[in-house]
């Protein structure tokens, strides 16, 4: 081997080593700071907000199984799902009786589209779909009993729902229940019979509640959060990891479509790529916000939520009243009028059941007994919410402010039979106001998100451009 090709060599390795140095150099640079932070985060956060020192939040309630045996604490549906009076629950009513009430000539119908290779080639009419989903606020129902494949819920009101107990229901989650004297038991839906709800006495221990803002680009709103919609407790853990449960956080802000920013209390930040909860597979942030009940933020709305001391819990079971039957007037687009008892949408019939409907990624369930009009604005696109309190909402043509909407029943006293109203008819729906105001009283009002909002007082048009 020649001296020339010696030293070749050499420079050769030399500038190897020196491009395999700087790659590490560039590897370690660009690798993300919290790695090693995720690999040795310790199992119980060592900074955390306050546990809640008001337990009157919490569901509370007296549970018997099949066979007799009967335990009362704490509960949270589904072992670690809904946990407080201002969650809902769920399932699928096996009939409407208002149906009953319409004349079969004016029963609604939809069209819809025949398509064949992806090409629409004729339109068919038929009936709407009338089969309605359930939702009440665990702070709205006295006792949930099963027997066979039914579930029926009384509501403190007297009204009774006869519901589809395996048909997307939530009984079938099971209940976690903390019982004085049995401890922490989980009870399959097959072994309960009833749960009666009850006032939530003082607890010997309950968790934080997390509890900040949420910012989106329609604005910010604040209030009891649920991270990934059932994460609502402060020992939840963020994407399953013990490191981060939610009473150790500060805040979370999206970096992009499949990665956040977490901070937690202590000032560390983690970087978290391509994880369900925080990127696009996250199902959406509720926020129990006061002026409007409770939101549903979007992953492609969210931006970031600042959480925030709180050793409260939310409501308690006696800030919910008994609902009472919807009632107000009806305006026809033809000019005609109506008044009386309302039955909304062929389903909602009492001030505690929820107008649901989205504005660009953030869907609303607003309490009828909040909501003081509706008037779809003629061929717009939107329709315009005013609360009692003053503040105007425009929101989608979708859920029940769609063309799904199955109209309106009008009971006028002194008419034998109630009156029926489409929902394309209608130009106006005014509702009284409920004698009590349902749960606690609003906060001042914020000044309104651009796009959604218009503030009290204010009746001029909003421009819906981004």
């Amino acid at each position: 081997m020649t001296r020339g090709t010696v030293a070749g060599a050499a420079v050769a390795i030399a500038v190897l080593s020196a491009v395999a140095l700087g790659y590490r150099a560039l590897v370690r640079d660009i690798r993300p700071p919290v790695a090693t932070r995720l690999e040795t985060a310790p199992v119980a956060p060592a900074v955390t907000h306050p546990p809640a020192a008001s337990h009157q939040g919490f569901l509370y309630g007296r549970v018997t199984t099949v066979d007799g045996v009967a335990y009362e604490g704490r509960l949270r549906w589904g072992g670690d799902e809904e946990a407080f009076w201002d969650d809902s629950f769920h399932g699928f009513k096996r009939e409407n009786p208002w149906f009953a009430h319409v004349p079969p000539e004016r029963r609604p119908t939809e069209r819809r589209p025949l398509v064949l290779f992806g090409l629409q080639i004729a339109e068919r009419k038929r009936p709407i779909d009338l089969g309605r989903p359930f939702a009440a606020r665990f702070g709205d129902i006295a006792r949930i009993e099963a027997s066979g494949d039914e579930v029926r819920v009384a509501l403190k009101s007297g009204s009774e729902f006869e519901l589809a107990r395996f048909d997307a229901s939530d009984f079938d989650d099971g209940l976690r229940v903390w019982d004085a004297g049995h401890g922490v038991v989980d009870l399959d839906s097959l072994r309960i019979r009833s749960v009666e709800l009850l006032p939530t006495p003082a607890l010997g221990a309950a968790p934080y509640r997390p509890y900040g803002t949420v910012r989106t680009r329609q604005g910010d709103f604040t209030g009891f959060v649920a991270w990934n919609r059932f994460e609502a407790v402060g020992t939840d853990e963020l994407d399953g990891r013990p490191g981060l449960r939610l009473d150790s956080l500060r805040s979370i802000a999206r970096r992009s479509r499949s990665s956040s920013l977490v901070t937690l209390l202590d000032g560390l930040e983690i970087a978290l790529d391509d994880t369900a909860e925080v990127g696009d597979g996250n199902a959406g942030v509720y926020v129990d916000d006061r002026r409007y009940g409770r939101l549903l933020i979007s992953w492609d709305e969210f931006e970031r939520v600042d959480f925030e001391p709180s050793t409260g819990s939310g409501q308690s079971y006696g800030d919910f009243p008994p609902g009472r039957p919807l009632a107000g007037r009806v305006a026809t687009r033809d000019g005609r009028h109506f008044a009386g008892r309302l039955v909304y949408d062929l389903d909602e019939g009492e001030t505690t059941e929820t107008l649901d409907a989205p504005c660009r990624g953030v869907n609303y369930s607003i309490p009828f007994g909040r909501i003081a009009s509706i008037a779809p604005q003629g061929d717009d696109e939107n329709v315009r919410v005013t609360l009692f309190d003053g503040e105007a909402l425009r929101l989608e043509r979708a859920g029940d402010l769609g063309p799904g909407n199955a109209g309106l029943l009008v009971f006028v006293d002194g008419r034998p039979r109630p009156e029926y109203v489409p929902w394309p008819e209608i130009a106006r729906v005014d509702l009284d106001r409920p004698p009590a105001e349902i749960g606690a009283p609003a906060p001042p009002l914020r000044e309104s998100p651009p796009g959604a909002h218009e503030p009290p007082g204010d009746r001029s048009e909003v421009d819906h451009s981004r």
